[in-house]
């Protein structure tokens, strides 16, 4: 197991990375899913990824039901801004996951030291919760080496889920090793950092292995989310990053999967995709949403689509 931050909360390196379970991607049934993470829970995973966005919490209460509260940590993460909207959003993930508490509760997507200074009632709302027992740790996710850094402004902010990855795919204002640097400073202060797009969304699947062995190599990071869709995956992943073996029966079927974002036949063009997408990886082209080599597969544009014509399989 790995401490995550200064709260010493006790998590498996390998963390569950829910989305891609969720309508917005594979859209398994609801029993596939439960199985999927029981599955995982058997491995040795005890950590699941999710938002309020992904609108896949049902999963996540139903294999809490099965196994129990305990045999879970898990993080959830919202668009939350003040104090109103933290407690709906934490109120909201209470009761949908059918538990007491969240172990980590974060501010989706901060970008930088204005966001985060604009996002400072929802913080202090969250400190509030931390402190009634109701969430263990405070946390944000971000694409910005900016923001890991100005997070040091902030002691409400103990976990930082940021992206990284050895090719950078994805972040936003600079390179992975500069990336890497802001992340081993927070981590040196005590902050619980897990990565999160090691394949770079689905880019680096081709370069499984090499991708998977480089995150696991660096300094400052606690453990690494991964969506993980099958048990194969979960496999490979489990013997990679617990057992510290190469599966290779597993890898064969991981390597040959490759990820794609569809857009359906029936897309308006209304551009909401587009408007949403913060890598510019999607553009409205004649009429109709066209993905580019800027898309990392985070789905997030399906979120908004009004016609349901986008999805990451």
């Amino acid at each position: 197991m790995a401490i995550l931050g200064k709260r010493g909360i006790e998590v498996s390196p390998l963390c569950f990375g829910s989305l891609t379970f969720s309508r917005f991607q594979a859209n398994l049934s609801l029993k596939k899913g439960t199985e999927l993470l029981i599955y995982a829970r058997e491995k040795g995973i005890n950590f699941i990824d999710t938002a309020e966005i992904y609108d896949n919490y049902a999963y996540i209460r139903d294999a809490i039901k099965i196994l129990g509260r305990d045999e879970w940590v898990i993080t959830s993460k919202a668009y939350c801004y003040d104090a109103k909207t933290a407690e709906a959003s934490v109120k909201k993930a209470l009761t949908e996951l059918n538990t007491d508490y969240i172990d980590i509760f974060m501010l989706h997507e901060q970008e930088s030291l204005l966001t985060l200074k604009g996002h400072r009632e929802a913080l202090k709302r969250l400190k509030q919760f931390k402190d009634e027992g109701i969430i263990r740790a405070v946390g944000i996710s971000t694409h910005f080496i900016g923001c890991v850094n100005a997070t040091a402004l902030f002691p409400e902010i103990e976990v930082i889920h940021p992206i990284i990855n050895k090719k950078g795919i994805g972040i936003q204002d600079g390179t992975a090793e500069q990336m890497l640097n802001a992340i081993k400073a927070r981590h040196d202060k005590g902050i619980g950092i897990y990565s999160m797009k090691a394949l770079g969304g689905g880019h680096l699947i081709q370069d499984n292995r090499e991708a998977l062995h480089w995150i696991r190599e660096q300094e400052g990071i606690d453990a690494t989310a991964i969506g993980m869709q099958s048990k194969s995956e979960i496999d490979y992943n489990v013997d990679l990053f617990l057992n510290h073996r190469e599966n290779e029966e597993a890898l064969q079927d991981v390597s040959g999967k490759k990820r794609h974002l569809i857009i359906g036949d029936y897309c308006i063009g209304c551009g909401s995709c587009e408007n949403r997408c913060k890598q510019n990886g999607i553009h409205v082209i004649d009429g109709k949403a066209v993905p580019n080599e800027d898309c990392i597969l985070c789905g997030y544009c399906a979120t908004v689509c009004p016609e349901f014509c986008i999805k990451v399989i």
